[in-house]
């Protein structure tokens, strides 16, 4: 086994926006981090707390209800660009739901009130009338790696990819983005942002080890992964798959 590395974490707004419970996916990479003999240190960053972005190796935020989004809405999009910086320059990032919206350009509420967002992935959200709501199964790319994902989502927000942008996943079941486009989420470069709540990674390993591959080689290590046996992991995967192939289509 190589020699333990420590993988430096922000989890952003961590009281604000835990919906689903989203900290969940901390949890997982933690695991498997140290099943392989590494280490994840995580800070929580709340508003006005100091954020070094690009000293951190992996920056995850969760979701979380409109009052709470609002309410960390104008000190992440303060934040923009530190974390434009920090993904240009490798360091991995996992936004879910609400964190996913606000790390766009923007959020348009239904009364037309505007959130202003970081601008991190090349999106906008505007509210729709009818929440999507269900299990998603996307077909995904990571690295040139095909890769099913399995999740939850629960969202109003329609959200509109700038063309040219590159999308998380293509859907299989479930709405993804906005329902029509048959997209679902966005990736730049190691950071992705999507809808899938559940949380997303205990149901996907192979993920949640990409995931954790970028952060250890920004940390200066190996993407490398030694394989986990992961059993329970793709039983859950293969249920969560199920559920949304009987659910059917967008």
């Amino acid at each position: 086994m190589s020699a333990v590395e420590r993988v430096l974490v922000g989890h952003l707004y961590p009281s604000y926006l835990n919906i689903y419970a989203d900290r969940g996916n901390i949890a997982v990479l933690s695991r498997r981090a140290a099943l392989r003999g590494h280490e994840l240190e995580v800070t929580a960053v709340g508003p006005g707390d100091a954020l070094a972005a690009e000293s951190f190796d992996l920056v995850y935020i969760g979701g979380g209800q409109d009052r709470e989004q609002a309410l960390i809405a104008p000190d992440l999009a303060s934040r923009g660009e530190q974390l434009r910086r920090a993904v240009e320059t490798g360091t991995a990032l996992l936004a879910v739901c609400g964190g996913y919206q606000l790390l766009g350009r923007g959020y348009r509420g239904r009364d037309g009130t505007w959130l202003e967002g970081a601008g991190v992935f090349p999106l906008e959200t505007v509210a729709g009338e009818k929440r999507l709501i269900g299990d998603v199964l996307l077909d995904a790319e990571l690295d040139g790696t095909p890769i099913s994902v399995a999740g939850f989502e629960n969202h109003a927000g329609r959200t509109l990819l700038d063309p040219g942008a590159t999308p998380f996943g293509r859907v299989i079941a479930g709405h993804g983005n906005d329902g029509a486009s048959g997209f679902e989420g966005c990736r730049v470069a190691a950071a992705i942002g999507t809808y899938l709540h559940g949380p997303l990674l205990p149901r996907n390993p192979g993920l949640a080890d990409w995931i954790l591959g970028q952060a250890l080689q920004h940390a200066g290590g190996t993407a490398e992964l030694e394989p986990l046996t992961d059993e329970l992991e793709r039983l859950a995967h293969a249920v969560s798959s199920s559920r949304a192939r009987a659910r059917g289509g967008r």
